[in-house]
């Protein structure tokens, strides 16, 4: 669809900021309560090759001729500061909504943390765009949901009803230590602790982390390591040829699935669980039929009370910048 001038009153633009990856949208409020948002134009962009944000939402306005686009939000991991730029680890540049709005001359231009803007989006995926890994099919209890999940860092969000309106709890999750449950993973830690002092939990859940780990283990195992990309350790797991990659993939989904376990219990999770990030879709089966589930439920006497907490896999590419624009309308309307 190529968008007209009769749009630039109502759209606006959504950008989902990772590590490796941006994903911009030309949205607008569709009218429909159940599906809000309307996505005109998308893109995808690889971060590397642009030197800031700037840049690529730049070639994203250039793409869209004739529309004068004056508002905007950014979803992004990361810790945003008074003087608002944002303390992020996974960004090849400096991010600072601020200097972007004056750059490109926006009448707004707002930041929200990407797994708040998960959290606003995940109700709306069809059934359809998820995959059931433990739970009851049928819908949960109302009450606070996780969104969570490994991409280029690992992000967090805790979406709490509260009457009319929610209310989303981003967290930094990713930064919290990471804990073993078993005398392989105590063994990976402590291997992972000879280099640093404090092992967050990013450090192994991630796309980057899955390297760690591989990298880890083939120390303890006295192997040379094989591979250098997440990608090349998926595959090689999951195509069965590689016994050490696919232990370690195990090892992945396990450690997932005990930190999902803990903080469905640290926020008194009863809506279910959301797993999202650039990670999981891509080992769907793997993931379905590793000990996450197990690893999830292995929490002593809590186990009845997990058992009633859907966990679903979302499969929907265009989630955060769905997220973000649903975040934003409701931000304007509460102005």
């Amino acid at each position: 669809m190529t968008p007209g001038n009769a749009l630039s009153d109502s759209a606006f633009i959504a950008a989902d900021v990772g590590g490796t990856h941006v994903r911009i949208g030309l949205v607008r409020a569709s009218g429909n309560d159940a599906h809000p948002i309307s996505v005109l134009e998308y893109r995808k962009y690889v971060c590397a090759a642009y030197g800031s944000l700037a840049d690529i939402i730049e070639d994203f306005l250039r793409s869209l001729p004739g529309v004068a686009i004056s508002h905007g939000v950014i979803a992004s991991a990361g810790y945003p500061l008074e003087d608002g730029t944002v303390i992020t680890t996974n960004l090849p540049w400096r991010l600072s909504p601020e200097d972007i709005r004056q750059r490109l001359g926006f009448a707004d231009l707002r930041l929200v943390n990407d797994f708040e803007a998960v959290a606003h989006a995940a109700a709306q995926v069809d059934a359809s765009e998820v995959l059931q890994l433990a739970g009851p099919v049928n819908a949960a209890v109302r009450g606070p949901t996780l969104i969570l999940g490994p991409g280029t860092g690992l992000g967090a969000a805790v979406w709490i009803p509260t009457g009319k309106r929610a209310v989303v709890l981003p967290t930094e999750a990713g930064q919290a230590a990471l804990t073993a449950g078993n005398a392989i993973e105590m063994a990976l830690l402590a291997q992972m602790l000879k280099t640093r002092s404090h092992v967050p939990v990013e450090y192994a859940l991630s796309g980057p982390g899955l390297i760690n780990l591989y990298t880890a283990l083939c120390a303890l195992r006295g192997r040379e390591p094989a591979y250098a990309l997440p990608g090349e350790i998926t595959a090689a797991a999951t195509s069965g040829n590689d016994p050490l990659a696919r232990e370690c993939l195990e090892i992945f989904c396990g450690l997932l699935g005990s930190l999902v376990g803990d903080m469905a219990l640290l926020y008194g999770v009863q809506g279910g669980v959301y797993l999202a990030g650039g990670i999981l879709p891509q080992i769907r089966d793997f993931l379905l039929n590793s000990s996450f589930v197990e690893r999830f439920l292995n929490k002593g006497p809590m186990r009845e009370a997990l058992e009633r907490i859907p966990v679903k896999l979302v499969e929907h590419g265009q989630l955060g910048v769905i997220g973000a624009a649903s975040w934003y309308l409701d931000q304007r309307n509460g102005d």
